[in-house]
């Protein structure tokens, strides 16, 4: 193999031996570099950094074992704790898409005939306030209802209890409003993503002052400024005038749609009281972790995953991300001996 114009020559090959297993710690290097690289350029880096090489398709097989025994490793507890707990949790849930294959089985060539679409990651992130370590937990399979157990276990793993106010922070979807209901009860309160808000507004404002851009700036600002204060009602008092006709597709009543989007969702635009506890209004963290957690290696340019595949890969990614790495490794030493 080549790296670059330095032929590099595997010690399999200067001995004249042939390889018949991977050892325990060049898996875990193989697991390594293909939890964050395409499984070709992780072949190139295991060459770079160990001068062994193993073929792709090696690679990829020891990766997805392992990315799949962590997947059936992982547990959710759904037991309500019995200790007080921290104060407030914080926690996230956002969905993201990630490129899915499904090859048609029936045909010798899997690749003719497969069909092309996406599916929903659904992600979940909870830490305590004032704590910058989050618990991480997600789902490419899941419904709802498995997705808000993986919340909850994530409120749990980082440090939720009795006594604690889960404060959840999301774009307004229904069914992350419906779980934090279901599975924290009073202990829960879900506040709508406060920039997620201010698109409905903004796109509003276009057609409130649809020739003058500075009128329409300024009046988005004391709408925010108005929610920022708990006077919901004039928000909706503002809008009221302008909206559009039933006649009116909804794609064309940008009012109308930011009327009924902020007036069923009053009790999740708690701007004022968020604010005054420090706590976030917005949810860029778990925004964030989509782009590290899933993006990063799941959707990239060309890449189309089997939905199993791409499971256990979210898996083995969640598992690295709430420091579970090194138990894992341990514990298969311990299998193996």
């Amino acid at each position: 193999m080549r790296l670059g114009t330095r032929r590099i020559r595997p010690f399999s090959e200067s001995a004249k031996v042939r390889n018949r297993c991977v050892s325990r710690p060049l898996q875990r290097a193989v697991v390594d570099f293909a939890a964050d690289v395409p499984f070709a350029q992780a072949m190139d880096k295991l060459v770079e950094h160990y001068g062994v090489l193993l073929s792709e398709s090696a690679i990829r097989r020891t990766t997805l074992r392992h990315a799949e025994k962590m997947y059936e490793s992982t547990e959710y507890s759904q037991q309500w704790p019995q200790s007080p707990g921290a104060e407030y949790i914080i926690a996230e849930t956002d969905g993201g898409m990630v490129p899915i294959m499904e090859p048609d089985t029936e045909q010798a060539d899997q690749r003719k005939g497969k069909v092309l679409l996406w599916k929903e990651a659904k992600i979940s992130l909870a830490h305590a306030q004032g704590n910058q370590s989050p618990t991480y937990g997600g789902t490419l399979q899941g419904d709802a209802q498995q997705s808000g157990e993986i919340l909850f276990d994530c409120a749990s793993q980082a440090g939720f209890g009795s006594n604690t106010q889960l404060h959840a922070v999301g774009d307004g979807a229904r069914w992350i409003a419906n779980q934090v209901d279901e599975k924290f009860g009073e202990n829960g309160r879900y506040l709508i993503d406060f920039w997620h808000v201010c698109e409905y507004l903004a796109a509003a404002s276009k057609a409130i002052y649809p020739s003058t851009e500075e009128e329409a700036k300024s009046w988005v600002e004391k709408q925010k400024e108005c929610l920022k204060n708990n006077q919901v009602d004039t928000v909706l008092s503002e809008l009221i005038p302008h909206c559009e006709p039933l006649s009116i597709d909804d794609a064309q009543a940008t009012v109308r749609v930011c009327y009924r989007y902020l007036n069923q969702r009053q009790d999740q635009l708690f701007y004022q009281e968020a604010m005054s506890r420090d706590l976030p209004i917005g949810s860029g963290e778990i925004e964030s972790a989509h782009r590290y957690l899933v993006q990063q290696r799941l959707k990239r340019s060309g890449a189309w995953w089997r939905i199993g595949n791409a499971e256990h890969m979210l898996s083995l990614r969640i598992h690295r991300a709430n420091h579970l790495w090194q138990d894992y490794w341990e514990e298969q030493s311990k299998l193996a001996a």
